[in-house]
């Protein structure tokens, strides 16, 4: 990923319905959601959600897919994951390590029994 597609990225999601949007997405992936029920979901007039949506497929984070007069929506997951690896690409670059995140404490507690 380029940088200026990584600020694109963030910009489109920099905003909470926006964010909202995606992660609503992101909770129906792959298969994704159609823009109606995107909507009622989350309370938006449908001039509204198109706006949105439009900025987020425009920063190619969601992809819509027509399926008959209808349009679904899925998350594009390997953008996002490009995304996260160029904001992590030189994490620890400075030290040469990095230590793992530490397991939530429900993860200990499941591997010591």
């Amino acid at each position: 990923m380029k940088a200026n597609q990584a600020v694109d990225a963030l910009a489109a999601l920099a905003q909470e319905t926006r964010l909202n949007i995606f992660r609503l997405l992101v909770r129906h992936a792959p298969q994704g959601l159609p823009a109606g029920d995107i909507a009622k979901r989350l309370h938006l007039p449908n001039p509204t959600l198109s706006f949105h949506l439009n900025i987020l497929a425009a920063a190619e984070l969601i992809r819509p897919h027509k399926t008959g007069r209808s349009i679904r929506y899925s998350p594009a997951l390997d953008q996002v994951n490009g995304l996260a690896q160029f904001l992590l690409e030189n994490c620890c670059a400075a030290t040469g390590c990095c230590e793992p995140p530490s397991a939530s404490p429900r993860k200990k507690a499941a591997r010591k029994s």
